[in-house]
């Protein structure tokens, strides 16, 4: 007599969140303002918490991997490691990269949660790493407003997370667009203005 197997239903709030993807630009009047985070999240015992795992073991002169903190001892959730995209070469950028831009991630996080992007029964079980980029020229900028940068971070941190759990851009919109959105710096080295 064959058994019936029962089969529970997976409720869409209840499906696992294995790998999405996101990224945003905002900027403010600086140049050295811009924040351009590109975010995974994933499931911690999926590919992405993997990751986590293999990255922070393995530091890498210039590009320290550190996790998300609103200050030490002061970890958020879901776990967040953030990721450098520039080379780090100086002790002034070291302290903005983990300073300002570190709390502003975290902020951006929280942010998500707080919004329902992130749903809060997840926020144990997910991981999302961060990759960041601080531009470099920050180090030669005079009268740096440190508010302005956390601003820009934390929100492009939060608005690369919307991104990636809401699947946007979509691909009918990305279809529908394509020949209308130009890649800045390629659109630089067409006009003959890239430096």
């Amino acid at each position: 007599m064959a058994k019936n197997k029962r089969k529970d239903k997976v409720t869409k709030k209840d499906r696992r969140i294995v790998l999405r993807t996101g990224e945003a630009l905002v900027e403010a009047e600086p140049t050295w303002s811009a924040a351009e985070p590109e975010v995974v999240i994933g499931e911690l015992d999926g590919p992405v918490g993997y990751a986590i795992a293999g990255l922070i073991g393995n530091q890498a002169k210039g590009h320290s991997k550190v996790f998300a903190i609103l200050n030490s001892d002061v970890q958020v959730r879901p776990t967040t490691l953030m990721v450098s995209k520039v080379t780090v070469k100086s002790g002034k950028y070291t302290n903005i990269l983990m300073g300002t831009v570190q709390a502003a991630i975290a902020h951006g996080v929280l942010d998500s949660v707080r919004a329902g992007d992130i749903p809060i029964r997840k926020v144990n079980d997910l991981g999302i790493i961060v990759s960041v980029w601080l531009d470099p020229s920050i180090l030669e900028a005079e009268n740096v407003d440190f508010n302005v940068l956390f601003q820009t971070n934390r929100e492009a941190t939060a608005k690369a997370i919307r991104k990636a759990m809401h699947h946007e851009p979509t691909i009918e919109w990305l279809l529908e667009n394509q020949d209308q959105v130009p890649h800045y710096f390629h659109q630089l080295a067409v006009e003959g203005k890239l430096e």
